[in-house]
């Protein structure tokens, strides 16, 4: 006897759909992105500036390896970056949610929840980053694949409290469509990296006047680097709510329900 079970397709992730969803989403809210990414990058950069000097930390100045003093710098202003990240990702979250249910955008409301899930998504950005990094040195698709596995683990900790289950969370979430999501992540990537690149260029021509221009540079940076990260966040986040409903059948007003 047939097993019915097998024979079922599986159910589309819809990724052409969600890109242009995340593209809208990020249009309408350009504002309330750029403010919610603009003061965690901004501080995120000055310390990182203190720790490495502010040429290394906007990418226009290689980083200096002079001593363990400098190593322990370097490795901070890492943990500093994934530490704003973190946060970045765990307020835009909530904002995409409310954005896709055309509910008002609270960035006061969004704080609690994300401060609550810094620790445990840092710690566990970190770890991804790792496997990833891993990965792309043997080969680039390897470490591609880790970050389609892990590709939710954000969300994950943000709207479930799944704390350092996160990990796991996601590779349940991710099984059987980690190659649709490998492809948007790598156009979300891509869309990310031509933004940066143009904020280095700005930046590169302001710092060239001096210490105000280094400061107007950092400005700059931290506000137009916003935009590409926050791209990135959102597409996470409607991904994640794509594979809820999918895999157990749970709508978006039911994942942003849990910021009620």
């Amino acid at each position: 006897m047939t097993d019915t079970t097998l024979s079922q397709p599986t159910a589309s992730l819809g990724v052409g759909s969600i890109i242009g969803e995340s593209f809208s989403i990020l249009l309408k809210h350009f504002i309330q992105v750029v403010i919610v990414g603009f003061v965690p990058n901004l501080i995120g950069f000055l310390i990182s500036g203190l720790l490495v000097g502010f040429g290394a930390a906007l990418g226009i100045q290689p980083q200096e390896f002079t001593g363990p003093g400098s190593a322990v710098a370097n490795v901070l202003s890492i943990l500093v970056s994934m530490v704003v990240y973190s946060i970045t990702t765990a307020l835009l979250v909530q904002l995409a949610y409310d954005a896709k249910l055309s509910r008002p955008v609270q960035l006061g409301r969004y704080f609690g929840p994300a401060l609550s899930a810094v620790v445990p998504l840092a710690i566990l950005s970190i770890v991804v980053s790792i496997l990833v990094g891993i990965g792309l040195v043997l080969l680039v698709v390897p470490g591609l694949w880790v970050y389609a596995v892990f590709a939710v683990m954000a969300p994950a900790v943000v709207i479930e409290r799944a704390g350092f289950g996160g990990l796991g969370r996601s590779k349940y979430l991710t099984k059987e469509y980690r190659w649709p999501i490998l492809g948007a992540l790598v156009l979300a990537i891509i869309c990310a990296t031509i933004i940066n690149i143009v904020a280095l260029f700005v930046v590169g021509l302001v710092a060239s006047a001096g210490s105000i221009g280094m400061v107007i540079g950092i400005i700059l940076f931290a506000a137009i680097s916003t935009v590409g990260a926050g791209f990135l966040s959102i597409l996470v986040a409607l991904i994640y709510a794509r594979l809820r409903e999918i895999k157990e059948g749970v709508s978006v007003d039911q994942i942003a329900s849990v910021f009620d």
